[in-house]
Order: structure tokens, then C-alpha cells, then sequence
């Protein structure tokens, strides 16, 4: 019984069907956690250069 489930895992291990899937899957996590910083990095820096010059132009006047 104890070499068939050790054969059961050995072939589990030995496909790589399903950890390719992972891996893909792993990638695009990744893929979008960096998207959604930089984005949120832009839109943080773009705001405050909108806000500088909003006030700049409306203390000038």
C-alpha cells in the first residue's frame, strides 16, 4: 500500500501540467500587483504636480 501511494505521488510530481499552470498564474498575480503600484504611483505623483500648479496659479493672480 505504502509503494503505491509513494508510486501515486511520484507520478503526481513527475507531470507538469499543473505546475505550469501555477507558475502562469503566479506570474500574472505578480504581473498585476506591479500595474496596480505604478499606477497608483503615477496617479499619486500627478496629483500633487496638478495640485502645485493649481495653488501656483491661483496665488499669482
Amino acid at each position: 500500500m505504502l509503494a503505491r501511494l509513494a508510486s501515486h505521488v511520484m507520478e503526481f510530481l513527475k507531470k507538469e501540467d499543473g505546475p505550469t499552470a501555477v507558475e502562469y498564474a503566479v506570474m500574472l498575480a505578480l504581473i498585476i500587483v506591479v500595474c496596480l503600484a505604478a499606477i497608483t504611483t503615477i496617479g499619486s505623483n500627478s496629483n500633487l504636480t496638478f495640485q502645485t500648479v493649481g495653488d501656483s496659479l491661483t496665488t499669482s493672480t
